[in-house]
């Protein structure tokens, strides 16, 4: 099992970025997968999940309306489009296979001026 999260960096407030997470080494297309966030000093918290199809999808209250979680099944791939950026989105930011229990290596995300 792997997952491969790609696509941080540093960002002006207001501004996009598209994570996206590669996986591996299990039936992604029957798989939950999550993205989740830990800021400094902070727990890791879940920002968003999507099911199997993609045909439903959950997040965090503090992103609703600016981020979309989204996968492709064929490419084995997740993605979280985040628009409208705030400082306090600063953290890191990773990919979990929910029922496999199993997570990347994180990607990092700067909101900053």
């Amino acid at each position: 099992v792997q997952l491969v999260e790609s696509g941080g960096g540093l960002v002006q407030p207001g501004g996009s970025l598209r994570l996206s997470c590669a996986a591996s080494g299990f039936a992604f297309a029957r798989s939950i997968m999550s993205w989740y966030r830990q800021a400094p000093g902070k727990e890791r918290t879940l920002v968003a999940t999507i099911i199997s199809t993609g045909g439903s999808t959950n997040y965090a209250d503090s992103v609703k309306g600016r981020f979309t979680i989204s996968r492709d099944n064929a490419k084995y791939m997740v993605y979280l489009q985040m628009n409208s950026l705030k400082p306090e989105d600063t953290a890191v930011y990773y990919c979990y296979a929910v029922l496999l229990r199993r997570w990347g290596q994180g990607t990092q995300v700067i909101v900053s001026s």
